[in-house]
């Protein structure tokens, strides 16, 4: 014979528990004058047959026509609010969850216009905060017959909600600011993806209570990761593979690569970098953009020449991958060492 229960509550904390279904394993069997314990911290639906039929707030309910009428309507009339009923009551934590994790698996593709090659590639990190505000929805939608719904079976679509939405803001804020704009404008944009993303939260049965952005800053994948994740073309790629090399006889003064064997060992086409150096010199001496190279330039002015730092550039006269005359404190880089130094 099935157990009949009197007194139905789940003195559980729930401290990582969202919904517990009781009983967990089917439905139990309830009948008129039965006692429903709800905590603080707690909600309670009664469901029966897939349809929610009353939620219960914090206190002691008795299962009774008085306070309990769409439940006793559609169950007491047809038992005579005497024979037990099979029916399910999902308790329902109200607590807020402050502070859950999220970060960017793949870096954020921004414009960046004037500046580099003209994108960034951005990660991030930080907390959000959410809270169940629609019980009967958000069982009806996600939880289903599950006995237990923890933190951990919703967080991948919050996550993913928030990282879509944070992109998209971010392409659209980047429009008008460059990179180093938004890394501090981490409050501004913050506010932006609470508010943009507390729809999708509400249409779930949530409310999202806060979201914060702790870091934002420039991703340190290497060029080849970057390229195998498709989010370069074979230009691009050139040319942070000279920014590598750069970086990289900087940091090994003693057996730096240089820049062209950098990029040859990465790319192994000789043509492709034939072809990315024209892009970057204009073929007959002029840059990209059509301004001519002169034929003296400080590390600063050959910097733009190459699309890097001006400290990759004084790395790579330092280890002697690139010549040039030392006035004073000053260097002074000709053409034809620029040049020599594109191609050798």
């Amino acid at each position: 014979m099935a157990r009949i229960f009197d007194i139905v509550e789940y003195p559980n904390e729930m401290q990582d528990e969202l919904i517990h279904r009781f009983p967990e394993g089917e439905s139990g069997d309830f009948r008129i004058g039965s006692q429903v314990i709800v905590r603080e911290s707690q909600t309670a639906v009664f469901f029966r047959d897939g349809k929610a039929l009353d939620t219960f707030g914090p206190g002691r309910h008795t299962i009774a026509t008085a306070n309990i009428p769409l439940l006793v309507d559609l169950i007491g009339k047809a038992f005579s609010g005497k024979t037990p009923f099979t029916a399910e009551v999902y308790f329902v934590s109200r607590r807020e969850f402050p502070d859950e994790k999220w970060g960017t698996p793949q870096p954020i593709i921004v414009r960046n216009p004037g500046m580099g090659l003209g994108v960034a590639l951005l990660k991030g990190f930080g907390t959000y905060g959410y809270q169940i505000k629609e019980p009967q929805q958000f069982v009806t939608q996600l939880v289903g017959a599950q006995g237990v719904f923890r933190t951990q079976d919703i967080e991948g679509r919050l996550r993913h909600i928030l990282l879509t939405t944070m992109t998209d803001l971010l392409g659209e804020t980047a429009r008008e600011n460059d990179v180093t704009n938004l890394i501090g404008m981490l409050n501004e944009i913050s506010a932006s993806v609470r508010a943009k993303a507390s729809d999708q939260f509400a249409a779930l049965g949530l409310e999202l209570k806060t979201f914060l952005i702790a870091n934002l800053m420039p991703s340190d994948k290497s060029v080849q990761e970057l390229r195998d994740m498709g989010v370069l073309d074979t230009e691009t790629y050139t040319r942070l593979q000279a920014a590598d090399a750069l970086l990289e006889a900087a940091q090994n003064p003693s057996g730096g690569a240089g820049l062209t064997a950098g990029i040859g060992a990465g790319m192994g086409v000789g043509n492709i970098i034939n072809e990315s150096l024209r892009g970057m010199t204009g073929g007959g001496g002029a840059a990209a953009g059509g301004v001519a190279m002169p034929d003296v330039m400080s590390p600063a002015e050959a910097a733009q020449f190459l699309k890097v730092s001006e400290e990759d550039v004084l790395a790579a006269l330092k280890t002697g991958d690139l010549k040039g005359k030392k006035l004073g404190k000053a260097y002074r880089i000709s053409k034809d060492a620029l040049m020599n130094f594109l191609n050798e």
